[in-house]
């Protein structure tokens, strides 16, 4: 009787130092205390870093403008911006349309490299165009392309 209440007991104790160390780490830091980025396999700074190598529809060398059109590059951005380099802007905050293309751009290198991401190339592509109409378009779509980046695998 002794042995099977102890056994039942270390089964507890194992059962708890599971659960504690299974838990969310995150979850014990009060949000905004410290400074953390997110650099999961599907980010604009994952791609940027060229730990993987880039889909062939997507040459890093490639331009935004042959990528997206003349009519959108000129609109906003150089004609000769390569996409690697918009991967590694860091002018985002408070610019709907940087981190429109930062966002739309990984998340179009995701489309082609991730059978199972969000969206498909060609809707990247749509929705990047379309967000142009607009700054508060821009940011909602850099917001929707920045959590099917985040939420990527």
């Amino acid at each position: 009787m002794d042995s099977h209440c102890s056994a039942s007991r270390l089964v507890l104790v194992a059962f708890f130092l599971v659960c504690f160390f299974a838990g969310d780490s995150s979850a014990t830091r009060p949000a905004g205390f410290s400074y953390t980025r997110h650099r999961g396999r599907c980010t604009p700074q994952y791609w940027s870093s060229r730990r993987e190598a880039w889909p062939r529809m997507v040459p890093e060398r490639s331009t935004v403008e042959k990528m997206f059109g003349v009519m959108v590059a000129k609109e906003r951005w150089r004609s000769d911006l390569t996409l690697v380099e918009s991967t590694a802007r860091n002018d985002e905050e408070g610019n709907a349309y940087g981190a429109l293309l930062k966002q739309g751009i990984a998340a179009l290198l995701n489309s082609y490299a991730r059978r199972s991401f969000s969206y498909a190339p060609w809707e990247v592509k749509t929705m990047l165009i379309q967000a142009m109409i607009s700054e508060p378009a821009a940011r909602r779509q850099a917001q929707q392309f920045a959590a099917a980046n985040v939420a990527c695998v």
